[in-house]
């Protein structure tokens, strides 16, 4: 049999202002009346001797707390008052004869709640799962419900409860009453002990479970680096919405139930918590560690995989950082901050690969008609998604240096400096990389060998760029003024484009159309059109403007600089007398002609894989729409 210790510990719960309730009862000084002594030993005897296991057959099979809760509270009341009968018989006479009797009734009283808090733990493992209590929680806040008002009953409690909450509610108010009142009792008696390791094991084991049925288990980095990215990107997947039901749901309500059941005592709350959450939480909280240090080699699946994953702890920081609070439990804390940090390398040792993968793209194959190259919509593509994680990135990359100067050639040292504030500093990496990618594009523009197609090129490449940035999140990073900028570059190298692919059209129409010429001016006129106009459109058919608007605006341009004028000729000048052969022979397209052939161009088909020379190109056949 176990001896009552009367240690200093155990006197500070029973002199604690969280004690429980039912101590209230008796006389606020010690009890030296002996007749009052006797008196609580009796009644104690009483009540506890009925619900004595060994002595009753009743008492073995059935529970005090189902079966008539409000005597289980007098059961309580006299454990409470017995426990002060005996500190006031130590203070009198430590040999008094009644001080045996009131140990051994204590023992009993101990086992028997003993049993009685592990049956409501498993009796009412539904109504306290973690989502239970974290409904519950959420509707009542800590303070209120981590402990009870000293001047009023479970019983009181629950009653006042039950008008707001449902009946699930309910019953869940009731076991977190009984199993609080039980687990004061037992530590005020110095029987903490035997309380929490009941409470641990059944706890622990639904923990357990939950992480488990969350998909969440130990997985070594060797089968993480043997697996193919589509099962461990199943993985990541589980992983993503597994923290989302444990931070949201599991650990905290198991952090809020284990806080409101041992409100009597935080080095008990710790102990427990710790013990029931910290394997399970640190096996959470490790899978991303071992994701970002495989060895799988760099994509943009693993990339926003990765910062899927960064985002998903660093949104829960300030919950890991409140549950899992106590010093025993810093492992977790420790657990996820490192998940973050070999993350964050992660990231940025894959963004240094995507800046060096564009720096080093070295295919010479040109894209047929001057379209959009496939590294300018890859790597566009790829750049608008990253800028969906523009916060989480601010965040890893704030203290990395931008690239220097000297990776870039002379004309682009207008660029964005590194000088801006820490706020702006993804602003500037993200204009960086954009910058690159012009360069290379810049690069690849000089393989054609048609210098007009080479300005179409950048023309259409450049209004790309600018078109993803304008219609995603890279609009907010790189500012109104930066795409206003490129605009006007996209408009000067149309401009180009014009008068190199368009020049001598232009040039063969007279400046004044109506003017009066001879008959042989104008024959020669109509053969210069005729001929340059041919040569245009047929090198021109196969030209590509991927970009409605960049099409519609060039067409127009175009248009404005040859119809109107060929119009004025042609309606001046189209019946000239040119002797036996007229004026009329030499005129080959009429104004609606013209206009035709020019909306029929610029639909050229795309096919970056491929390579292309200028005799290759002014071949192709004008595709009509």
């Amino acid at each position: 049999m176990r001896s009552i210790c009367f240690s200093p510990k155990t006197i500070s719960f029973l002199s604690s202002p969280r004690s429980s309730p039912s101590t209230l009862s008796l006389p606020p000084t010690p009890l030296r009346s002996e007749w009052m002594v006797e008196q609580i030993i009796e009644n104690a005897s009483s009540l506890i001797m009925k619900w004595n296991p060994e002595t009753s057959a009743y008492a073995n099979v059935t529970s005090l707390f189902y079966e008539n809760r409000r005597e289980a509270m007098e059961f309580i009341k006299c454990v409470n008052n017995l426990q002060k009968a005996m500190h006031s018989i130590v203070s009198e006479d430590s040999t008094h004869y009644r001080l045996i009797q009131a140990q051994n009734l204590m023992q009993i009283a101990m086992k028997r709640l003993q049993k009685e808090f592990y049956q409501i733990l498993s009796m009412s493992r539904a109504h306290l799962d973690p989502e239970s209590m974290s409904t519950r929680s959420s509707r009542t806040s800590r303070s209120s419900i981590s402990d009870f008002e000293d001047d009023i009953s479970p019983d009181d409690d629950v009653r006042a409860a039950s008008d707001s909450i449902s009946e699930v509610e309910q019953v869940s108010s009731i076991a977190m009453a009984d199993l609080k009142a039980i687990a004061e009792c037992m530590s005020a008696a110095g029987y903490a002990k035997e309380c929490v390791n009941v409470y641990k094991v059944v706890r622990k084991s639904i923990i357990d479970e939950g992480i488990y049925r969350l998909g969440v288990e130990r997985i070594s980095s060797s089968r993480i680096n043997k697996m193919d990215w589509e099962a461990l990107d199943m993985r990541i997947k589980n992983w993503l919405e597994a923290i989302k039901i444990a931070m949201k749901t599991l650990f905290f309500g198991e952090r809020f139930l284990c806080d409101h059941v041992f409100a009597v005592s935080e080095s008990i709350r710790e102990s427990c918590f710790s013990e029931i959450s910290k394997e399970g939480a640190t096996l959470l909280f490790g899978f991303p560690e071992l994701v970002a240090k495989s060895k799988k080699p760099s994509s943009p699946d693993k990339m926003f995989r990765a910062l899927d994953m960064y985002t998903a702890i660093s949104q829960n920081w300030i919950e890991i950082e409140s549950i899992f609070s106590f010093e025993s439990t810093s492992p977790v804390r420790t657990q996820a901050l490192s998940s973050l940090v070999k993350l964050s390398e992660s990231i940025y040792s894959m963004l240094s690969d995507f800046e060096s993968s564009v720096q080093k793209h070295s295919s010479k194959a040109l894209v047929p008609g001057g379209g959009v190259h496939s590294l300018t919509s890859n790597a566009m593509n790829y750049l608008s998604l990253l800028a969906d994680y523009s916060n989480v990135l601010t965040d890893i990359i704030s203290d990395w240096p931008p690239p220097t100067k000297s990776s870039l050639p002379e004309s682009y040292f207008d660029s964005p400096e590194s000088d801006d504030p820490p706020a702006a500093a993804i602003s500037t990496r993200f204009a960086w990389l954009v910058l690159y990618l012009l360069c290379k594009l810049d690069g690849k523009a000089k393989y054609y060998k048609d210098v007009s197609l080479s300005y179409l090129f950048l023309a259409n490449n450049l209004q790309h760029v600018v078109f993803k940035v304008r219609t995603s999140n890279l609009q907010y990073l790189l500012g109104e003024d930066w795409i206003v900028k490129h605009e006007a570059k996209v408009g000067q190298f149309a401009a180009n484009y014009e008068r190199l692919a368009w020049g001598k059209v232009f040039a063969s129409l007279p400046e004044n159309p109506t003017a009066e010429i001879s008959p042989e001016e104008v024959k020669e006129i109509f053969k210069r059109f005729n001929i340059s106009f041919d040569e245009a459109c047929r090198k021109q058919s196969a030209c590509v403007l991927a970009e409605p608007k960049l099409q519609d605006e060039i067409k127009v341009s175009i248009g404005r600089k040859i119809t109107p004028v060929y119009r004025e000729f042609y309606g001046k000048h189209r019946s000239s007398d040119g002797g036996r052969r007229g004026v009329g022979v030499f005129v080959k397209y009429a104004p609606e002609d013209v206009e035709n052939c020019l909306s029929h161009l610029f639909f050229g088909t795309v096919d970056s894989g491929s390579s292309v020379s200028t005799s290759t190109t002014s071949s192709r056949q004008r595709q009509r729409a």
